[in-house]
């Protein structure tokens, strides 16, 4: 059987992230979706998403394929179900398809000639940009449990104290000396070839993800993930770096997510309440206006490519698109257009040229190319975003 993750009805609730990638690959908990229901599956998965996305992640179609919505995060009961769907039978989770079986070639536009069949247990669900920090600390549990059934952790080293140490696990080459990690309040996950430099104080739910590190007396308030490769300092409250991420220095980070090839400057902090504490609203897409999240606590939601110079300060519930460059005293304004170049004072647009040599740069330091295909999707983003720039 051949397995599709397409992207769903909450594709546009979910940029500036999937401005970049589809939906399963955001990262939430200690894995990404995609990487979350291939460890079930046990297969390998393609993607249906937009087409300007589909050149660097395209479907490979077979005679019987089971497409299944990327904006469900799997677990062992839903994926049995998955596994047993057979031909024109549909698993539904209330509304939201989660799983059809499909013929090569067939399109389907509706489930109308469908069995339908419902889902009645738990499932975790990514909707809204701001599921992704608030759902983290379930995730994170599922992913651990996936992850470290009948497996082994490294020894922690004798120079760590800890509170509850068989809540924590260590993956091989992972460094670390003279730090506190306290899993009383849920796992502490650390990742292959990662570092946590002395002097760190982690409170758990914390998934550190390969080759990523938190440098000297870092805090960290779970649920927090620092995805491969990404560094980060300062202080750091339930935040998702989704990889290839910097926050290296002082500064506060809290309730918010960070796409990969981001950097925040020294001393840039976030506010993720209201100074009266009502409500936050974030930037919506789809309906270009302030939306309601239901959230007291919401903080900065920051697209691929991204940066900040030092002392930047965010407003509660901003939105940073792809490819921004913000810098200057003062708080920007809570929606910042991909592709924007300035601060406070006002932005100018970010020419396409000027940003993809500092893309080259930045990549290229972590032997890592940006590719015609990157280029592509971003020059896409270019034109897409326009409307909200001024020229």
């Amino acid at each position: 059987m051949n397995y599709i993750l397409f992207d769903g009805p909450y594709r546009n609730n979910l940029l500036p992230f999937t401005f970049t990638r589809p939906v399963a690959d955001i990262r939430v908990g200690i894995l990404t979706i995609r990487q979350k229901w291939e460890s079930y599956l046990e297969y390998t998965t393609t993607t249906v998403t937009e087409d300007y996305l589909a050149d660097k992640f395209p479907m490979v179609e077979m005679e019987e394929n089971i497409m299944i919505n990327a904006s469900f995060l799997p677990n062992m009961e839903v994926v049995e179900f998955v596994k047993n769907l057979e031909v024109n039978q549909a698993l539904f989770k209330g509304d939201d398809v989660v799983a059809f079986f499909a013929k090569e070639g067939e399109e389907v536009n509706d489930f109308s000639g469908f069995e339908s069949i419902e889902f009645e247990g738990e499932i975790l669900s990514i909707e809204n940009t701001w599921d992704i920090f608030s759902k983290n600390g379930e995730a994170i549990q599922e992913d651990f449990a996936l992850i470290t059934k009948d497996r082994q952790s490294q020894p922690i080293p004798a120079t760590v104290n800890t509170i509850n140490p068989e809540n924590i696990f260590i993956e091989k080459g992972a460094t670390l000396n003279f730090v506190t990690l306290n899993a009383s309040s849920g796992p502490i996950y650390i990742g292959r070839d990662s570092e946590i430099m002395e002097g760190s104080v982690v409170r758990g739910p914390l998934a550190l993800c390969n080759n990523a590190t938190l440098k000297l007396g870092t805090k960290i308030y779970g649920p927090t993930t620092v995805g491969p490769h990404s560094k980060v300092g300062g202080e750091v409250n339930n935040s998702v770096i989704f990889g290839y991420s910097n926050k290296g220095h002082d500064g506060f980070l809290g309730n918010s997510v960070l796409g990969e090839w981001c950097n925040l400057g020294a001393d840039t902090n976030n506010s993720n309440l209201k100074n009266n504490y009502a409500e936050v609203r974030l930037w919506d897409y789809q309906t270009e206006g302030f939306a309601k999240t239901g959230l007291q606590f919401c903080g900065l939601m920051m697209g691929d490519h991204s940066k900040c110079g030092i002392n930047t300060m965010f407003n509660t519930g901003t939105v940073v698109g792809v490819s921004a460059n913000i810098f200057g005293s003062g708080f920007p304004r809570n929606f910042v257009p991909s592709f924007s170049w300035g601060g406070s004072k006002g932005f100018v647009t970010y020419k396409t040229n000027k940003a993809f040599e500092v893309a080259e740069v930045v990549m290229a330091r972590r032997k890592e190319e940006f590719t015609d295909k990157d280029k592509a999707i971003l020059e896409h983003i270019f034109e897409e975003t326009k409307q909200y720039r001024r020229e």
